[in-house]
This record gives C-alpha cells, sequence and structure tokens, in this order.
C-alpha cells in the first residue's frame, strides 16, 4: 500500500519523501483534492516496472502472431455452416 500524501504538503516535505521512497522502500501517490496525481518510486522500482512493461507487450506481441498464423482445419466450413466464399473482387457484371 501506497503512503498518500496532498501536493501542498508534499511540497514541504520532499527531501524526507525522497529518503522514504529511496531508503524505507515505500511508495508515495501525491494526491491533488483526494485524487492521485503522480507517484514516486525508486529508481530501481521503475527500472522494474518498465522491464515488465516490455515482458507483457511481447508476450502479447507472441500471443496475437501465433493467432493470426493458425490454420484452418479441413472441413471446417462446412461444419460451421459457411456457405458463402471470398473470391475477390466482384462488381455488378461479374
Amino acid at each position: 500500500m501506497a503512503y498518500e500524501i496532498p501536493v501542498t504538503q508534499a511540497r514541504a516535505e520532499l527531501a524526507e519523501l525522497i529518503n522514504r521512497v529511496v531508503y524505507g522502500g515505500e511508495r508515495v501517490v501525491v494526491t491533488r483534492h483526494g485524487k492521485p496525481l503522480v507517484a514516486l518510486v525508486s529508481a530501481a522500482d521503475l527500472e522494474r516496472l518498465e522491464k515488465d512493461e516490455v515482458a507483457e507487450q511481447g508476450q502479447v506481441v507472441s500471443s496475437v502472431s501465433s493467432i493470426g498464423s493458425t490454420a484452418s482445419a479441413p472441413g471446417e466450413r462446412h461444419r460451421f455452416g459457411i456457405a458463402a466464399e471470398h473470391r475477390g473482387h466482384c462488381g455488378p457484371d461479374a
């Protein structure tokens, strides 16, 4: 759970908040009118979060790529009752 602090108080206590984040391992959420505005996290936390984000994006791309390369099973059109077949552009006089 992160420590929440209003932006006006955070301005006055910035040095102390930095110490809490860096040396105490805390995460601080700065709020305005009770709503989260920004978060203070250590550089190590940020690096880990960014690595996790890149890894997640890679997993999504890999999953989507494997779905797109799946070939249709033989007889699938008949099994699902698909009667029409796309054969390119057909104009009114085709």
